[in-house]
């Protein structure tokens, strides 16, 4: 399991940007809604066990959201596109 923490998140109108840390390396990540489909895609190459990975998003509280998205390949920062997450 890869664990990240989202350091700044800001909305625009229709998506969230910000950084994410992981492994005190800091990324830019963005959040949106899935117009091109489920995706995910990492800044890093990974290699999963199945297509699909669950992505879970938690807050404070206890509170969480989760998808299951597919594993796109590398982009320059964390994507996550999805209603759900969104």
């Amino acid at each position: 399991m890869l664990s990240f923490e989202i350091t700044k998140l800001d909305i625009f109108q229709s998506y969230f940007f910000g950084e994410v840390e992981f492994r005190s390396d800091k990324y830019k990540v963005n959040i949106q809604n899935q117009r091109r489909g489920k995706v995910l895609k990492l800044p890093f190459e990974i290699k999963p066990k199945s297509e699909k990975i669950v992505v879970r998003v938690s807050g404070k509280g206890d509170l969480f959201i989760e998808d299951y998205l597919p594993y796109k390949g590398e982009s320059e920062w964390f994507e996550i596109d999805s209603d759900e997450i969104t």
